[in-house]
C-alpha cells in the first residue's frame, strides 16, 4: 500500500514501537518530532552565529557556503562499484566546507543546517528522477542510523534531510512521501575508516525491513506499487556504496526495486569525468 501524505507538510511514516505501523499512528511520532526540532531551534540560538562551512559570520551558511550546496546534482559511482549499488547521485563534493557543513549537522547539533542539506538532497533526487513525470509518486527511503548514534545525538540528521528534502520537492509539484522503514538488524562498527571490502563485510545482511513496515512500501504486484512508484534511497554522503547496496537488496528481496540513490556529497574518489574535473580544493569556502 503506497500513501502519499496529504499537503500537511508531514510525511508517512510507520509510528513507534507496539503500533499497527500505519501512516495515521504516526501522527504522534510527528508530533513528538515537531517538539524536538523546537528544542533543537531554541538551544541552537545559544550557538555561535558563524558559518558552519567557513566560521564566517552568518548564522547558518554564508553565501558562499551555500553556494557550495546548490551546484546541479551529477553521478556519483564510487570505484570500485558495489554489487547492485543503485544509480547514485550528488550535488557537491565531500571535502572542505561541504564536509564540514554536514559534521556540523551531524555530530555538533546545527540542526538548522537540514534545509539547505535537504535542499541539495532535493536537487539530487530530482536528478535522480530524470524524466519521470511530476505526477508519478516518489517514496525517500532514508538509510538508517545506529539506534545509539541517534541517541547520543538526540536526533537522527539523515531524516530530517529527508524531510526538507521532500517538502521542497512538493512545493516543486512532485508526489513525495517519506518512508524511514529500513533498520539495521544488529550491531555494526562506525563504518568511518573503512575500505569498501570492510564496509561491504560489515554492512552483510544488517540492513533490514522488519515485518510490520512492509505493507507500508510500494511493490510490485499491487496497484499503485513499485511499477507506478519510484523509490529512492536517500543518504547525506556515498563513499564506497556499500550501505546503500545493502539497503537496495533489501528492498529488492522484498518486491520493491530501488529507481536510484540521492545524496548530499559523494568523497572524492569518484570516476565520473565531472568529478575528476573538479579540484578538491573549490570545496573550501575562502571567506
Amino acid at each position: 500500500m503506497l500513501v502519499v501524505e496529504s499537503g500537511h507538510g508531514g510525511s508517512c511514516e510507520p509510528a513507534g514501537e507496539g503500533d499497527d505501523g500505519r501512516c495515521g499512528l504516526g501522527r504522534v511520532s510527528a508530533v513528538a518530532g515537531a517538539a524536538r526540532d523546537l528544542l533543537g531551534d531554541v538551544l541552537g540560538l545559544a550557538l555561535p552565529a558563524t558559518c558552519a562551512g567557513c566560521d564566517g559570520p552568518a548564522p547558518v551558511l554564508c553565501a558562499t557556503c551555500r553556494g557550495l550546496l546548490t551546484r546541479g546534482a551529477r553521478p556519483a559511482w564510487p570505484d570500485p562499484v558495489p554489487d547492485g549499488l543503485p544509480p547514485p547521485w550528488a550535488v557537491a563534493t565531500y571535502s572542505g566546507a561541504v564536509r564540514d557543513i554536514v559534521i556540523a549537522h551531524k555530530e555538533h547539533g546545527r540542526r538548522a543546517l537540514a534545509e539547505p542539506l535537504g535542499a541539495a538532497l532535493a536537487s539530487s533526487v530530482a536528478a535522480a528522477l530524470g524524466g519521470i513525470p511530476p505526477s508519478r509518486a516518489a517514496v525517500l527511503v532514508p538509510m538508517p542510523s545506529r539506534a545509539a548514534a541517534v541517541r547520543a545525538r538526540g536526533h537522527d540528521p539523515t531524516l530530517a534531510m529527508t524531510r526538507q528534502a521532500a517538502a521542497k520537492l512538493r512545493r516543486d509539484g512532485r508526489r513525495v512521501s517519506v518512508l524511514p522503514v529500513l533498520r539495521l538488524a544488529r550491531s555494526v562498527r562506525d563504518q568511518a575508516g573503512l575500505d569498501a571490502a570492510a564496509r561491504s563485510a560489515n554492512l552483510a545482511g544488517a540492513v533490514l525491513l522488519p515485518a510490520r513496515y512492509r505493507r507500508l512500501l510500494p511493490s510490485g504486484d499491487q496497484p499503485g506499487g513499485a511499477r507506478e512508484a519510484a523509490i529512492v534511497l536517500v543518504d547525506d554522503i556515498v563513499t564506497t556504496g556499500a550501505s546503500l547496496a545493502s539497503a537496495a537488496a533489501t528492498l529488492r528481496r522484498e518486491g520493491t526495486p530501488v529507481l536510484a540513490a540521492a545524496l548530499v556529497a559523494a568523497t572524492p574518489r569518484r570516476t565520473t569525468s565531472s568529478a575528476r574535473a573538479e579540484p578538491q580544493a573549490v570545496d573550501r569556502c575562502g571567506c
